[in-house]
């Protein structure tokens, strides 16, 4: 993740713009393709099993094909035999040229696609980046064949079939078990639809002058991918010697419910791992006794309660502008409207998850919201941002740009989680390209709540909110990833993980 160029994130024009200032600037399209396809190759040969001779690969009628072409070519000469399966009859003029030298060499093309079945690798160059159009007839039911025989596939830039820019399926995509992306990331790779038809993926730098990608991109890019370097920035957390507790942030949770104390005490464990100088819990004075076990050095504040054990409002003696940033929601069921007003009303960073964002609503209607001037940073599924925004739930086939819709003309810092987590709020979008299937269980978002909550308390006059939650959102999926290397996925619930944040940290 040393390589600056991992932040950048691509729309297709963008990348034909960048492609389009290279060629003009004097780099030749036939050289940059023989660069390109090299590389391509030598990972290919890298990753080879040795007991596999004999590779198929799919040709499109563009330079994806011309980079397929060569890619089969460089393999031909390191022994192993190679079958072109091109479904396409005419060809863009630089792709031909490698067609007709292929063909020279006496590489077989084969006319019928089941000819490919009894080969143990296929590469993909049937569309790269760009591709509009659904893909139909004839070519639709080559892709259907080749993703029923279940191999092991490599799709160079995309598997073919897949939109750039949304990660949309255009009628059929190729299923591909790793995929090469050439020169900077394309949207897709960020977008959740796409993952399961992209597999793995890397990042393949063709030494793009970064004088180009500024040109188009901008010195500060709009949308970046969140990397180790600059979610490290923020890490570990300063503390200088003569630090005392309410100099290290000062951080109220208000979650949790008869029902729900599991949520309190999850969100409770993410912020302990802040290292956070002062956590306030507030819960229903029932369950005071469960927090105060696991979290012995929180100070546990017992609030009155409903007759069904949620909090029915904080105590009297609270005093909410002390605190350096808020965070409710977990488990808090959605009794206690009047508290989450009330909490809208103070002037410090605040957290809504879960309950709190569903006694919110239209978050596009709620002046409590809108007036905010302090950053209300929300935290919502694809479920509940429908439910928030539904204005914008027919736009989430391209989550990136619905949650910057989101957060445009307010302070809200979105957090749309999924897969690939999107961080976005009016000028910057930032998503998370590292996750693991793990996180995908209860109470995982209630432990992101509490560390987005601790960095913000501890970090308040140091670092933007933003620069917060992106290194919060980063480190919580680290911990999956770590966690589910040592227990598995399986074995690794919300408590778990909590487990696995510090340890985190050390592993980097």
């Amino acid at each position: 993740m040393n390589n600056i160029k991992e932040k950048f994130v691509v729309t297709a024009a963008q990348m034909r713009q960048i492609e389009e200032r290279i060629f003009t600037a004097g780099m030749p399209v036939p050289a940059l393709m023989e660069k390109v396809a090299g590389l391509v190759a030598r990972k290919i040969l890298g990753s080879l099993n040795p007991n596999i001779n004999q590779i198929g690969v799919l040709v499109g009628p563009g330079h994806n094909g011309g980079d397929a072409l060569v890619i089969a070519r460089e393999l031909h000469f390191q022994g192993i035999e190679i079958r072109v399966y091109c479904p396409v009859a005419k060809l863009k003029e630089l792709t031909n040229s490698h067609a007709k030298y292929i063909k020279h060499l006496g590489i077989n093309f084969v006319e019928n696609i089941s000819l490919l079945k009894n080969c143990a690798l296929l590469i993909d160059g049937l569309f790269g980046f760009g591709l509009e159009r659904e893909i139909s007839g004839d070519l639709a039911e080559v892709i259907s064949q080749v993703n029923s025989w279940q191999k092991q596939v490599f799709s160079i830039d995309l598997p073919s079939g897949i939109h750039t820019d949304t990660g949309e399926v255009l009628g059929t995509a190729i299923c591909a078990t790793h995929t090469f992306c050439l020169g900077l990331w394309k949207q897709a790779f960020l977008q959740d639809q796409a993952l399961k038809y992209i597999g793995t993926s890397e990042l393949i730098d063709f030494d793009i002058p970064l004088a180009d990608i500024k040109e188009i991109l901008g010195e500060f890019p709009t949308t970046e991918r969140i990397t180790k370097t600059s979610a490290m920035e923020n890490l570990p957390l300063p503390r200088p010697p003569a630090a005392y507790k309410y100099k290290n942030g000062n951080l109220l949770l208000i979650a949790g419910s008869h029902r729900y104390g599991g949520a309190a005490i999850l969100t409770g464990l993410g912020s302990r791992a802040t290292g956070v100088g002062m956590l306030s819990i507030a819960v229903p004075e029932s369950i005071k006794p469960i927090l105060n076990s696991q979290l012995p050095e929180a100070l546990i504040i017992g609030c009155p309660e409903t007759e069904t054990g949620a909090i029915k409002q904080l105590p009297k003696d609270i005093d909410l502008n002390k605190f350096d940033a808020i965070a409710c929601g977990p488990g808090l069921t959605i009794e206690p409207k009047s508290i989450i007003e009330k909490v809208l009303s103070v002037n410090c960073p605040l957290v809504l998850d879960a309950d709190a964002l569903n006694i919110c609503g239209t978050l596009a209607n709620n002046s409590l919201v809108i007036k905010r001037q302090a950053t209300t940073i929300i935290t919502p599924h694809s479920g509940e941002f429908k439910r928030l925004f539904p204005h914008l739930a027919n736009q989430l086939n391209n989550r990136i740009l619905a949650a910057q819709k989101a957060s445009e003309n307010s302070k809200l810092v979105v957090v749309l989680k999924g897969a690939k987590t999107i961080i976005a709020n009016s000028q910057k979008i930032l998503i998370n390209p590292e996750s693991t299937p793990a996180l995908a269980r209860g109470g995982s978002g209630d432990v992101l709540t509490g560390l987005i909550g601790g960095l913000l308390a501890t970090t308040s006059t140091k670092i933007p909110p933003l620069e917060a939650v992106k290194t919060a959102v980063w480190w919580h999926a680290q911990a999956a990833i770590l966690a589910a290397k040592k227990r598995t996925e399986l074995g690794t619930d919300a408590f778990t993980l909590t487990q696995y944040l510090i340890p985190a940290l050390k592993k980097i």
